[in-house]
């Protein structure tokens, strides 16, 4: 597979890896067919991401993407922070090979999921997020 240097720069020396003891929202979110787990913690205040870290479980690019998606929120607003969707991550990081792009819709569903639960820890209403919908850690059992 061909991967962008910038994919392999992400992969190799990833930024922002660890996790945030006081965040002021956290996202969890997997893909079960793939097996890839992203955690994200964002720091904010004042309406503004000042940090933002994150742990992944799965392949490079999975990486790669949670890599760029934390760089690209840092210092934004809540709100620019949306606009930060998997083609954002994908494009900043010179392309992914068509198999791995479901990775930067990870990327982009942990971020909206912190984003969510900093929402909800503080009665805000963020215009244009929405629920997010995982299919790790809250799962609806309908009952037969």
């Amino acid at each position: 597979m061909d991967y962008s240097e910038k994919v392999m720069d992400h992969f190799m020396n990833p930024r922002n890896v660890g996790e945030m003891e006081d965040a002021s929202g956290v996202g969890l979110v997997g893909n079960v067919k793939c097996g890839d787990i992203m955690k994200v913690y964002l720091k904010i205040e004042d309406n503004v991401i000042l940090d933002a870290k994150f742990k992944t479980f799965g392949c490079g690019a999975a990486v790669a993407t949670s890599s760029m998606a934390t760089e690209l929120v840092k210092g934004k607003t809540v709100e620019e922070a949306l606009d930060v969707t998997n083609k954002a991550v994908m494009e900043a990081l010179d392309g992914l090979p068509p198999v791995k792009v479901h990775c930067s819709c990870l990327a982009e569903e942990a971020l909206h999921s912190a984003l969510w639960d900093y929402a909800q820890k503080n009665n805000l209403e963020i215009a244009g997020l929405e629920e997010p919908k995982s299919d790790i850690g809250h799962h609806d059992h309908e009952e037969e």
